[in-house]
């Protein structure tokens, strides 16, 4: 067996948060991981629709992020968005 060539091999504590609402639109079940590792970001895990996102304050004011990347309504990124301000 050949040897692994790492690029990092990292163990950290994080503080992470379950959250379950229900919104107008839809029913979120989110982790949200805070870590050092991304610059003071968070990691989202939407964990009903199997997807994840490194977000900061920056990224929820790209306009269609969270659309994208969740693959959400507008409505829904609404939401979310209002939630996610509150938080980071």
């Amino acid at each position: 067996m050949e040897d692994r060539f790492y690029l990092y091999d990292d163990t950290e504590a994080t503080e992470t948060r379950f959250v379950s609402f229900m919104g107008e639109q839809q029913r979120y079940d989110l982790a949200i991981i805070k870590t050092e590792r991304y610059y003071g970001k968070h990691l989202i895990l939407d964990l009903q629709g199997s997807r994840f996102a490194i977000i900061g304050n920056d990224d929820l004011e790209e306009p269609g992020y969270l659309e994208s990347t969740f693959k959400l309504t507008e409505e829904e990124a609404g939401e979310l968005k209002e939630f996610l301000d509150e938080f980071i």
